[in-house]
């Protein structure tokens, strides 16, 4: 079964300059993603689909011919841009049985996991039981709506928060999905009949804002 890795990259970063680029640990912070990315077992390929020619220049660079680089049309370069845009540009250009999508700003993902989040995939495509994965975090804590009302909880109550019902949050670190299920689904990555898989708050870190990048890196000197 071929599987390809979809790691797209935007030149410009409004809230982290540079961000793709900004040494992390020493190295450029997108190395920690795509280096977990070609140690998969399942991954046949990675793409990087980019604006930047600083970018293109350093994968040649780092990682030679283990990448393939689609530069990104005109059309659909901007921060307002859809990912699933970006995503339809790629699985136009490459053909596979399943794609994965991350991203550069997830540095604590573990090979591990996406390893067994493919795991997954493979076995619901087969079943028919699930059309696609995406990565979830578990909540459990008290929630309330803008008005100040209470979302998740009754506080006449006060159950402990491990005794609440858990929600799930959409990290971001990855999707695995197909052409068919992209499709069907309206263009997007996850499909009609997901499943969520989970992973734990320290490996779903995301790298939104300036704060978000001492955190990261700070963690991952400590795990390291």
């Amino acid at each position: 079964m071929k599987i390809a890795a979809l790691l797209p990259m935007k030149g410009n970063s409004e809230r982290v300059p540079n961000k793709n680029l900004k040494s992390f640990s020493g190295r450029p912070l997108y190395h920690r993603v795509l280096e977990t990315l070609l140690y998969s077992k399942y991954i046949s390929s990675v793409i990087v689909n980019t604006d930047s020619q600083a970018i293109k220049n350093d994968i040649k660079e780092q990682f030679s011919d283990k990448v393939i680089i689609i530069d990104r049309p005109a059309e659909i370069v901007g921060d307002f841009v859809s990912m699933n845009k970006v995503i339809e540009c790629d699985i136009s250009k490459v053909e596979a049985d399943l794609y994965l999508q991350t991203h550069s700003t997830n540095p604590l993902l573990k090979t591990s996991s996406i390893d067994a989040a493919i795991e997954k995939m493979i076995e619901y495509k087969e079943s028919g039981l699930y059309d696609s994965v995406f990565s979830v975090t578990k909540i459990q804590t008290r929630l309330y709506k803008k008005d100040g009302t209470p979302f998740n909880h009754n506080p006449n109550e006060l159950l402990r928060t491990q005794d609440l019902e858990p929600l799930y949050e959409e990290n971001s670190n990855f999707y695995i999905f197909s052409k068919a299920s992209f499709e069907n689904a309206g263009g997007k990555r996850i499909g009609l009949n997901p499943y969520m898989f989970e992973i734990d708050k320290i490996e779903a870190v995301d790298i939104d804002e300036p704060q978000d990048f001492i955190i990261a890196e700070a963690i991952y000197k400590l795990l390291s």
